[in-house]
């Protein structure tokens, strides 16, 4: 176990001491403390801004840094423990899959169990610190560097899992939230917010990406190839159905994943939540992996985001893909009809729930429609 988890443990312990002078002062006196005092080990968990500022202390990662990264992966959402699609779990996204382990390496650089990491908000948030933390001494980074919010680019990209696109994808998505601000909610009500910034990040120790090239057969999508173990070339059935999909993931977790090898999925396009962008994974002429027995004759279409939570389903991203619906109904001769344009959980041989019921499929058809 590290030496930062008996620190943070001792905190707590102290803490449960100081409330429970606390509370025989209030039967001698019979007047409180003026501040609420920490939770204990016995007591609630903390509040999730205590648990970003006392990673942040723990780990020398600056708050806002990790409130940023934990809203891109998730909006602050841990999902009661379930994996994403990538098999990442908590606020943090703390991954474990064949090919990336950051659940377990928070595990070893906490003292943590997994089992802890998956489902604790606070333990999830202090491993995502320590992952950080330990990318950021990797790279080099000082003291006074670690303060500094602009040096952190690389260590984030590296956070991502992702390589070339994908890690700058991720990068650039968190420095954006950090220029525009956060006012996030936590599932229990609680307010997570973030103050916009200037900022410059340093990119130039981040590895290389390749300028995006343009979708082959969308104008409006970047082309970021799937690989090849995630699709098939080719068709074997008529294409005459658009599926659409939640990612259970960040989009540039999402494109990531599908750049796997391990994945085994990918779908044709994937969409963003804060502004719509779209990239193209696979071909229309080919059959990528998304819907099962459906996948011969159907184009997919993966929304950033995830079931349970509408704050990811925004303006922007129903219509640039309304936009991309009806592009790909009009090139292929698709009905713009529900029997066509389905959900996940409709197509057939599937035990999937999404887009799920936070999807506005009237606002959605008429978009495409219109």
């Amino acid at each position: 176990m590290s030496p930062h988890t008996h620190a943070r443990r001792r905190g707590r312990l102290s803490a449960a001491a100081l409330s429970l002078a606390a509370a025989a002062a209030l039967l001698v006196t019979g007047v409180g403390p003026s501040a609420t005092a920490e939770p204990g080990a016995d007591g609630p968990a903390p509040s999730m801004n205590a648990s970003f500022a006392s990673a942040a202390a723990e780990y020398g990662v600056p708050r806002d840094v990790l409130a940023a990264v934990g809203y891109g992966e998730t909006h602050f959402d841990g999902h009661r423990g379930e994996p994403s699609q990538a098999g990442g779990y908590g606020v943090m996204h703390l991954v474990s899959n064949p090919s990336r382990h950051t659940l377990e390496q928070a595990a070893e650089l906490t003292g943590e169990p997994v089992a802890e990491l998956r489902r604790d908000t606070d333990a999830n948030i202090h491993g995502g610190a320590a992952v950080l933390r330990a990318y950021a001494d990797k790279l080099g980074l000082d003291a006074a560097e670690r303060r500094d919010v602009d040096e952190w680019y690389p260590a984030i990209a590296r956070y991502s899992g992702a390589t070339g696109v994908a890690a700058r994808l991720y990068a650039d998505t968190v420095y954006e939230l950090l220029a525009k601000g956060i006012s996030g909610t936590a599932p229990d009500g609680e307010r997570v917010t973030v103050d916009g910034r200037e900022v410059h990040p340093d990119k130039d120790a981040a590895p290389a990406a390749p300028p995006r090239a343009q979708s082959p057969d969308y104008p409006d999508a970047k082309w970021v190839p799937a690989d090849p173990a995630n699709y098939r070339e080719g068709r074997t059935g008529k294409l005459d159905t658009i599926i659409i999909h939640v990612t259970q993931g960040s989009y540039a977790g999402t494109i990531s994943w599908f750049q796997n090898p391990d994945a085994k999925v990918s779908s044709h396009y994937v969409v963003r939540s804060s502004d719509g962008e779209a990239t193209q994974m696979v071909r229309d002429a080919d059959t990528a992996y998304h819907a099962r027995s459906a996948n011969p004759s159907s184009l997919g279409i993966e929304h950033e985001g995830y079931v349970d939570d509408p704050s990811w389903f925004t303006d922007a991203m129903y219509r640039s893909s309304a936009r991309l619906t009806r592009h790909l109904a009009d090139k292929h001769g698709i009905p713009l009809d529900r029997e066509h344009i389905i959900g996940h959980s409709e197509a057939p041989g599937n035990d999937h729930t999404d887009p799920g019921k936070h999807w506005d499929w009237d606002t959605y058809m008429r978009l495409v429609k219109g």
